[in-house]
């Protein structure tokens, strides 16, 4: 098995940022092995296998607006990836608008698929997304 670089480490986040970013549940599952597990909070059960992480991302998807994603630093140690990232996004059920500091492990196959990933988020509420309209059918 080879060692990631730090070039596939940038590759992976920014896939990532992508997928969150757009919104897009089919590519989301393009990223991860078919027996996956997603634990997105150390304190909740793991999304594990296609149908649970694709019903995650479609939640996401479904309740999310005007999403930023940006990993701030990137470490590889073997076939895992370690990012500290940033992110926002506005709920879509109040307007709320979101930040969260996070930090996340990334655990790839050989075919640089995720198999297991673990986040650690510390989300807080800054405000109301004067920007948003309740009720829009696509406000990427």
């Amino acid at each position: 098995m080879h060692e990631l670089t730090p070039g596939d480490a940038q590759d992976l986040l920014e896939r990532y940022k992508r997928v969150w970013e757009g919104r897009d549940p089919d590519a989301a599952m393009e990223l991860y092995a078919s027996d996956a597990e997603h634990r997105d909070h150390p304190f909740r059960e793991p999304f594990r296998g296609d149908e649970a992480i694709r019903a995650m991302w479609n939640d996401i998807a479904a309740n999310e607006a005007h999403v930023e994603f940006d990993a701030e630093r990137t470490w590889v140690i073997g076939r895992t990836v370690l990012a500290s990232w940033h992110a926002a996004y506005t709920d879509r059920v109040n307007g709320e608008r979101v930040r969260i500091r996070g930090f996340a492990t990334f655990e790839l196959d050989e075919q640089g698929r995720i198999t297991r990933l673990r986040e650690w988020p510390i989300p807080k509420v800054v405000g109301i997304d004067g920007t948003f309209v309740p009720g829009r059918t696509d406000p990427r």
